[in-house]
């Protein structure tokens, strides 16, 4: 008789989605890849993974979306063999099941938030006892965002994105109408490159004149308070490339800026989703819950959101 799971035999790793409060392109750095400047805020938007030990060696994935693929470019297999041959145990095994709910090719991290919670996860699923800053420095070998997502909050991300720094925040009242066309996904290369073409010639030359622009973000005011007051616009460089030549952004823009109460409107990431700041929770739900069908005739997708203080969340809830 095989004995029954307890609950140090398996966990759920939720993984938050990622929105840009600040994106801002610098340049193009020696390797070749972007300079950013950036501050991204995780929401509660999420996907759950659910991680079972298993007997043999075997590193599985299964999905309820049929979109995503279950194979070695998944980076969750990428992240679980990765820790695996970090701590150089080859006998260590597990089933992963994800329940996808952040939207594909969205600009809110939805991969790299998943890589990030099967790190966390199977850190403790495995008994590793890694630090949180080691699992980010081991995630920056396959992705940008991955060492953003481990840790969440608010804070600010210079490099590829994998260079953190916190900021002092860590209570959000912020609400969020969040919407997406579920129609189309947008190529982060290709926003890039599109961008470059329009404005590489505005491109910083040096670490030196990066460093400026680092200190600058460093020294704005970062709190929720800024954004009500309307002191700060949200800067997202790739919108400017993004959204004439992807008319869903457009549109996306236009409706939720018409909103009532709707405070600050902008594309996360390279798009296409695209949110709107509000006071607080409730009035996002109540907007969204007035508006729905508006949203529901632009062939969007919408959620209202809030705003987390804290990255991959692991729990034994035998309910998920």
């Amino acid at each position: 008789m095989v004995p029954p799971k307890t609950n140090k035999d398996f966990l759920i790793a939720e993984a938050h989605a990622k929105i840009n409060l600040h994106l801002e392109v610098l340049g193009i750095r020696d390797d070749g890849f972007h300079e950013l400047a950036m501050v991204m805020q995780s929401i509660n938007l999420s996907d759950k993974l659910k991680m079972t030990k298993c007997s043999d060696n075997s590193i599985k994935l299964t999905s309820d979306n049929t979109e995503i693929s279950n194979g070695e470019d998944n980076l969750i297999i990428k992240a679980a063999k990765l820790l695996r041959n970090r701590v150089g145990n080859t006998q260590l095994g597990v089933d992963i099941e994800l329940k996808k709910n952040i939207p594909i090719g969205a600009g809110l991290a939805g991969g790299s938030t998943d890589a990030a919670a099967t790190l966390v996860g199977l850190n403790k699923l495995w008994r590793l006892n890694l630090k949180t800053e080691e699992l980010e420095n081991l995630s920056k070998e396959i992705g940008s965002d991955i060492p953003f997502c481990i840790s969440g909050g608010r804070q600010i991300c210079f490099g590829r994105g994998e260079v953190l720094e916190k900021l002092k925040y860590d209570q959000f009242q912020l609400g969020i109408i969040l919407v997406k066309d579920p129609s189309i996904q947008v190529s982060t290369p290709v926003a890039y490159k599109t961008y470059k073409e329009q404005y590489g010639e505005r491109y910083l030359r040096n670490d030196c004149d990066f460093e400026i622009r680092r200190n600058i973000l460093r020294s704005n005011d970062w709190s929720d308070q800024s954004f009500l007051d309307n002191r700060k616009e949200i800067q997202n460089d790739l919108q400017k490339s993004v959204r004439p030549m992807t008319p869903e952004v457009e549109n996306s823009l236009n409706i939720l800026s018409r909103l009532p109460d709707a405070r600050l409107v902008s594309m996360s990431g390279s798009g296409p989703s695209c949110f709107a700041l509000f006071q607080s929770y409730d009035q996002a739900n109540k907007v969204l819950n007035k508006h729905v069908y508006e949203f529901e005739r632009a062939g969007l997708s919408a959620w209202a959101c809030s705003m987390m203080s804290n990255g991959v969340q692991l729990s034994n809830d035998f309910t998920w």
